[in-house]
């Protein structure tokens, strides 16, 4: 294959509608190519040898460009190219929006025996988004989780997480947050700044956050898409609790990464599907 690329959004999929085009040295336009639905971007065609300048668009995206080296066999790998939303340094429109649980994920992950992780999510959970009208950085979010319904996928490993060893959800049966500020961090990523209940013990807690963009429903509403990720020391909330396998290995890590894929709709109610 002459001409090889990738195009991804910034959370991974494949952007299918994507055009890859190869311009020589003197601006001259000397291919275009549509991606496949898997945002595959392949052509047979050799390429004369020599610099080029990759220019990837998609409808909904930020244009992005680059350099690329064909060589004397006439082949060019570009790579994976990620594209980033169009006004992804604006938030959605100003006004309240309501977290959808069903289209929505709170996940964690940790590693196990220091060689691999363990996945869980909780199952309950709500939260509200307002996007202040005038100035972003002053929109707020607020979301509640229910501690009791992680879920690992093994029932024995769960209960273990809900007794007072971790979660202790008899004692503490709700994990909230509370955003402080909000402040842009790239084209399209700002950081939460916010404060994280867990375990009756408040830290403070930034999530970096990817505004995905903002679309229309079948149930004739708006929504909005979010990517979030953190890393918390479960020390810093009191889960101390830990098992040494061998050789100083923990079987538990000391570090969670909380995954967040988050879909609100426009209002302050959900609508009933």
């Amino acid at each position: 294959m002459a001409l090889s690329a990738k195009i991804r959004t910034r959370d991974g999929w494949a952007v299918s509608h994507a055009v890859v085009t190869l311009a020589d040295m003197t601006g001259a336009q000397v291919l275009r190519v549509e991606a496949d639905d898997e945002g595959a971007v392949r052509d047979p065609n050799p390429l004369a040898p020599g610099a080029y300048t990759v220019i990837v668009t998609a409808v909904g995206y930020a244009p992005a460009a680059s350099s690329a080296i064909v060589t004397a066999s006439g082949r060019a790998e570009i790579g994976t190219v990620t594209l980033a939303r169009q006004g992804g340094t604006e938030l959605p429109p100003p006004g309240p929006w309501t977290i959808d649980p069903v289209h929505s994920s709170v996940g964690a992950v940790a590693q196990h025996l220091g060689i691999s992780s363990v996945h869980g999510r909780f199952t309950e959970f709500a939260g509200t988004i307002e996007i202040a009208p005038d100035d972003v950085t002053k929109s707020r979010v607020e979301a509640v989780i229910r501690a009791a319904s992680i879920d690992t996928g093994n029932g024995m490993r769960d209960d273990h997480l809900r007794s007072g060893d971790f979660l202790d959800v008899e004692n503490h049966p709700e994990i909230t947050f509370r955003s402080t500020g909000v402040s842009l961090a790239g084209t399209d990523r700002w950081t939460v700044h916010g404060e994280l209940s867990l375990r009756g013990v408040l830290r403070p807690v930034d999530l970096d956050l990817s505004y995905l963009g903002t679309g229309a429903d079948p149930w004739g509403g708006t929504r909005a898409a979010f990517r979030a990720t953190t890393s918390l020391r479960r020390e810093d909330f009191a889960m101390n609790y830990n098992q040494v396998v061998a050789a100083g290995i923990a079987a538990i890590g000391t570090t969670l990464k909380v995954e967040l894929d988050i879909q609100a709709v426009r209002g302050e109610t959900l609508p009933t599907v």
